[in-house]
């Protein structure tokens, strides 16, 4: 994933900017096609203003959050990435289990289950 890094009035720390690669590349752990990630961090007095903007293959996110501190405006904004992301992950997993989900309604609809053997239980449970 290439991360890129752009400061607006003022600097970006090589710490706070170290910081922001490592939680940026472990976004990838949600989603495997992230594509590129840009940092924006500008500075007004004393606010700090982050903005990332994440690129999938069919999908763009941004984040964007504003602190005392740069590194924890640049926290909050992956968080609310990541928290994109991961509904983006939930989405994609139910739309690939939803026929899964569909099927076994329907074979659980007769009434019967099935045994190990592939024959139906019949009767009830517990005969005495």
């Amino acid at each position: 994933m290439r991360i890129t890094t752009t400061a607006r009035h003022c600097e970006i720390d090589p710490e706070d900017k170290l910081f922001a690669q490592t939680h940026l590349e472990k976004l990838s752990r949600y989603a495997s096609d992230l594509h590129e990630a840009h940092l924006t961090l500008s500075s007004e007095n004393y606010r700090h203003t982050a903005e990332i903007a994440v690129k999938l293959r069919d999908h763009e996110f941004v984040g964007r959050e504003t602190a005392n501190s740069a590194r924890i405006a640049i926290t909050e904004a992956i968080g609310g990435i990541e928290h994109q992301i991961r509904k983006l992950k939930d989405r994609r997993l139910e739309r690939r289990r939803g026929d899964r989900t569909r099927l076994a309604d329907a074979a659980g609809s007769s009434g019967e289950t099935p045994g190990e053997d592939g024959e139906s239980l019949g009767g009830t449970a517990w005969e005495e």
